[in-house]
C-alpha cells in the first residue's frame, strides 16, 4: 500500500488534491481512499487530507501516521508543522515553494521535489493572487516527481471532480508536471 499525507491551509484545496489523486490512481486500476483532518476549520488554518492507493481492498480507516510520501502545499508549513513526522525514509515530498531546497537537511533523508505552484496557479487564474488555489499544479507536480500515477489520469480525474477553470486547472497539472524540480 501507498499511503500519501497531504498539508495546507485552509483554502488552497488541499482536500480536493488529495481526492484528484486518489480518483487518478483509481483510474489506473488501483484501490483509493481519500479523506480529510480538519482542525480549526477556517480558511488559512493548517489542514491536512490522506490517500491511499494499493492492489486490494484498503480495510485501513484511520488517519496516515507514516507516509510514504507527502504533499506540502504551502511550505511554511515545513517550519511550523512537523509535516516529516512518520515520513519514511527515502519518500517523496512534493513542495510547492519557488526557492530551490538542494541544499535542505530534507534531501538528506528524503526524495524532494519542487514547484512554484502559487506562480502557475496565478497564471491560469485560480484562486486570487492573494489567495491562489494550488492543489491542480501540485498534483501534477507529484506525478512528474514520482512516476506513480500517469498525467493522463490526473487530468481525466480533474476533469471529473474540478468545479470550475476545468480547462485552467488541467494546464496547470501539466505545466507543473513538465517543470517539477527534482
Amino acid at each position: 500500500m501507498i499511503e500519501i499525507r497531504t498539508h495546507g491551509r485552509g483554502g488552497q484545496g488541499s482536500v480536493i488534491a488529495s481526492e484528484i489523486l486518489a480518483d487518478a490512481f483509481f483510474r489506473e486500476g488501483k484501490f483509493v481512499q481519500a479523506f480529510p483532518a480538519f482542525g480549526v476549520e477556517r480558511r488559512g488554518a493548517p489542514v491536512m487530507a490522506f490517500t491511499r492507493v494499493s492492489e486490494s481492498e484498503i480495510r485501513e480507516r484511520c488517519q496516515i501516521y507514516e507516509p510514504d510520501h507527502l504533499v506540502v502545499l504551502d511550505a511554511i508549513l515545513i517550519d511550523t508543522v512537523k509535516i516529516t513526522n512518520g515520513l519514511k525514509e527515502g519518500g517523496w515530498i512534493i513542495i510547492n515553494t519557488r526557492d530551490s531546497l538542494e541544499n535542505s537537511d530534507l534531501t538528506k533523508k528524503y526524495q524532494v521535489a519542487t514547484i512554484d505552484a502559487n506562480a502557475i496557479a496565478i497564471k491560469y487564474r485560480l484562486g486570487s493572487r492573494a489567495a491562489p488555489i494550488v492543489n491542480t499544479a501540485i498534483v501534477g507536480a507529484f506525478a512528474g516527481a514520482t512516476g506513480l500515477v500517469g498525467i493522463d489520469a490526473v487530468q481525466e480525474a480533474i476533469e471529473e471532480l474540478v468545479p470550475v477553470k476545468k480547462k485552467e486547472n488541467a494546464q496547470a497539472a501539466q505545466e507543473a508536471y513538465e517543470n517539477v524540480g527534482k
